[in-house]
């Protein structure tokens, strides 16, 4: 898997033995794992980060989980990431889900990591179902993430690396207005310095791929705000 198709967990924890041993078995895993130890600093971190998914222990200092929820779930941009809320005892989950704080899933303390882990993932192939080997299909277009191959009607393709990842964000949500730099941030990594107009070029090439057999083009440039599939 290349490095910036892992799905990112932001990991709200205050105990930092609990942390340790959750990022230890979520990079184990396969996610790339960002950590704040309170609130304060996970609310900072969605919005520098964007995480995938949000795993939040409900008592913390300060900002609790519950409050740290409630304001992701409130704001459109943060809203459909999916948070697992973790919680010391079941009397509690009772209260926060009587709190419609609009966690995703609940995970009793002393969990097993193993069903969190499992609980992680179901949350993502909800999100980002081509990180974790889902077959993508829209229209005719079908991409196959664990044979890395892409077919459209009868025809194979062949695209580079950079193409299929770009092919994946598209069918992952079709219809969804990508800016050329949330393309950057998902094709190409937060952390690797590109000029945004290498999207157009790759796009360029993803269309001529897609349109190679006399099919229509299924990409849309939208202006001033960047790329659609459909």
């Amino acid at each position: 898997m290349s490095q910036h198709n892992q799905p990112t967990v932001l990991l709200v924890e205050d105990e930092p033995s609990q942390r340790e041993v959750l990022a230890y078995n979520l990079e184990a895993e396969g996610f790339r794992v960002v950590q704040a130890e309170n609130g304060e600093d996970g609310l900072v971190l969605v919005d520098e980060e964007a995480p995938d998914i949000i795993i939040l222990d409900w008592m913390m200092p300060r900002v609790s989980g519950i409050e740290v929820c409630r304001r992701l779930k409130m704001r459109p941009e943060t809203r459909s990431i999916p948070i697992i809320m973790l919680s010391a005892r079941a009397e509690e989950v009772d209260k926060v889900r009587g709190l419609e704080t609009g966690a995703d899933d609940y995970v009793i303390k002393p969990y097993s990591v193993l069903e969190l882990m499992a609980r992680a993932r179901a949350q993502i192939r909800r999100v980002r179902p081509s990180t974790i080997g889902v077959v993508l299909e829209w229209d005719d277009i079908r991409l196959d993430p664990e044979t890395h191959r892409v077919h459209r009607g009868a025809d194979e393709l062949t695209l580079g690396p950079t193409e299929f990842r770009l092919l994946s964000t598209f069918l992952e949500k079709p219809g969804r207005v990508w800016s050329r730099e949330q393309l950057l941030d998902r094709v190409w990594g937060r952390d690797i310095y590109v000029d945004t107009r290498t999207v157009d070029v790759h796009i360029g090439r993803l269309r001529k791929s897609l349109t190679k057999f006399g099919h229509s083009d299924p990409l849309r440039t939208v202006r001033g705000a960047g790329y659609s599939l459909g």
